[in-house]
């Protein structure tokens, strides 16, 4: 709950968007040419999600979540997954102290506020889901006993889509728990030449604070006080429901997808737009912010058909077969809506 002091007036949503502006402001000084991917993964950050950055090797994911702890006075901390990483070296374990003679708790690296978790489809299945009930109930079972982890606490993962081979794909469950999966693109020729230019000059970007814990709390909390009208959430399910293949009305989703998206799926569609809308400074989600963001919010809850990844279709292209099909759903019933009124007024 907020306090009083922090009750979502224009003056504080204020405040609040200068902050995120001056934030994404610093990360697209360090992180060049990439202004997309850092206002996503700042909208699931106040959103209070995990995200999922997917691109080849030194695009600067890395950078961008080390550098978003710098800006933001989270505390931080990294795991590079590998295949013989184990659970514990995530979690923390049990260990013998000496001068008590009893077992204590050591915690893991997963006890900070930032957590980036490196190459994360390297590490065996067993390690993976070690991070299950950190990233759904934000704490940590070991020895009997349940340690609650920081607050905030966000997980940002990185992979590589290319390398196959010594690599164990995400299942389902866990995939599920990030709120967005966000592509990060090769850059263009001129973006190229910018970053060659900052990063082998005689000087590099040096982010400072801009933001306290504490703002970024007050901004995930002004965030839920945005409005979802009756007819946009109907709008909201309506997504949803149309990537499964028993319901969809898409020719594409019934033929390429075998899964569709979880509530999961809509409650990242309707707390990221909730994020849109408030930086654009309203306190109602349209229907534009749910199509600003149905991409990073569906991509990865889409299960694909084998004859999809045959003919080349990806989880993009579906989702953006199924924005088209409900906007147009959507426009044909309020036309429906606007006859029948003028006929009964006539």
């Amino acid at each position: 709950m907020m306090s009083d002091s922090l009750a979502p007036t224009p003056e504080v949503a204020e405040r609040v968007r200068d902050q995120l502006a001056t934030v994404e402001r610093a990360l697209n000084n360090v992180l060049v040419g990439q202004e997309s991917v850092v206002s996503q993964v700042l909208v699931a950050l106040i959103a209070g999600g995990h995200t999922l950055l997917e691109g080849v090797p030194g695009l600067g994911k890395t950078l961008l979540v080390r550098t978003l702890g710098q800006v933001t006075g989270l505390t931080f901390g990294r795991v590079q997954f590998t295949p013989d990483l184990m659970p514990g070296d995530i979690t923390g374990a049990e260990v013998f102290d000496r001068n008590s003679g009893e077992l204590r708790f050591s915690p893991g690296p997963v006890f900070t506020n930032l957590l980036l978790a490196d190459e994360i489809n390297r590490a065996t299945p067993r390690t993976q889901s070690a991070l299950l009930e950190a990233m759904q109930e934000h704490t940590v079972t070991a020895g009997g006993h349940t340690h609650p982890l920081p607050e905030p606490f966000f997980v940002l993962a990185t992979q590589n889509p290319l390398e196959m081979e010594g690599t164990y794909p995400l299942p389902e469950a866990q995939l599920d728990r990030f709120l967005l999966k966000v592509l990060v693109p090769f850059p263009p020729n001129d973006v190229l030449a910018r970053i060659g230019e900052q990063t082998t000059g005689p000087s590099q970007a040096n982010p400072k604070r801009e933001l306290e814990a504490s703002h970024l709390s007050q901004a995930i909390a002004l965030s839920r006080h945005v409005v979802v009208a009756p007819h946009v959430m109907d709008y909201a399910v309506n997504l949803v429901s149309a990537s499964h293949p028993d319901r969809s009305q898409v020719p594409e989703v019934v033929r390429f997808v075998r899964f569709g998206s979880s509530p999961r799926g809509l409650q990242a569609l309707l707390l990221s737009a909730k994020v849109v809308a408030l930086r654009a400074g309203r306190w109602n989600v349209a229907f534009e912010d749910l199509h600003a963001v149905a991409a990073p919010a569906l991509r990865h809850r889409l299960i694909l058909q084998f004859e999809a990844t045959a003919e080349g279709i990806s989880a993009d292209s579906l989702v953006a077969k199924i924005v088209d099909h409900t906007r147009a759903s959507e426009e044909a019933q309020r036309t429906r809506g606007w006859m029948r009124s003028n006929v009964a007024t006539r």
